[in-house]
C-alpha cells in the first residue's frame, strides 16, 4: 500500500507551507494585510500538519521526502519590492496547490479505505487549503496591474 508515501508526501507539503506563509509574513509584514493573513493561513497548516501526524504513524512504511526542498527551491531571498511580493505570492500559490493535490489523493484513497478519521481530516483541511489557494489568488490579482505596469 503506497498511502504512507502520500502521507509522507502531504506531512512534509504542510509543514513547508507553514514554514512558507511565516517567511512571506515577515518579509512583507509592510504590505497592508499580508502580514496577518499570512500568519492566520500559517496557522492553519500547522494545525494541518498535526492533523496528519497520526495518519503518517499508522500508515508509513517509509516516509516519502519528495518535497522536502520545494519551499527552499521556490523562494528567492534576493527578490525586492512590489515584484518580490508577487512572486512570493505565486510562490505560496504553488505551495498549496501541492498541498491541495495531495488532500484530494488521500480522500480519494480513503474512500476505499473506509478510514473514517482519515476522512474527516480530509473534509476538514481539504476546504481551509482551498480557502489559502483563493486568498491568494485573490490578493495576486489585486497586486500583478499594480506590479507589472508600473515602474519602480
Amino acid at each position: 500500500m503506497h498511502l504512507g508515501n502520500y502521507l509522507g508526501l502531504l506531512e512534509s507539503s504542510e509543514q513547508q507551507l507553514t514554514e512558507a506563509f511565516e517567511h512571506v509574513a515577515r518579509k512583507h509584514r509592510d504590505e497592508p494585510d499580508i502580514e496577518q493573513m499570512c500568519r492566520k493561513l500559517s496557522a492553519w497548516s500547522r494545525e494541518h500538519h498535526g492533523r496528519v501526524l497520526p495518519f503518517v504513524a499508522k500508515y508509513s512504511e517509509e516516509k516519502s521526502d519528495e518535497p522536502k526542498d520545494l519551499r527552499r527551491d521556490l523562494f528567492s531571498e534576493k527578490r525586492r519590492g512590489s515584484l518580490a511580493l508577487l512572486r512570493d505570492l505565486h510562490d505560496l500559490w504553488l505551495l498549496t496547490q501541492e498541498v491541495q493535490l495531495c488532500w484530494t489523493v488521500i480522500r480519494q484513497a480513503t474512500l476505499a479505505l473506509r478510514d473514517e478519521d482519515l476522512k474527516a481530516a480530509c473534509a476538514y483541511c481539504q476546504p481551509r487549503t482551498q480557502r489559502q489557494t483563493e486568498w491568494l489568488l485573490g490578493r495576486i490579482k489585486q497586486a500583478a496591474p499594480q506590479t507589472l505596469l508600473v515602474a519602480e
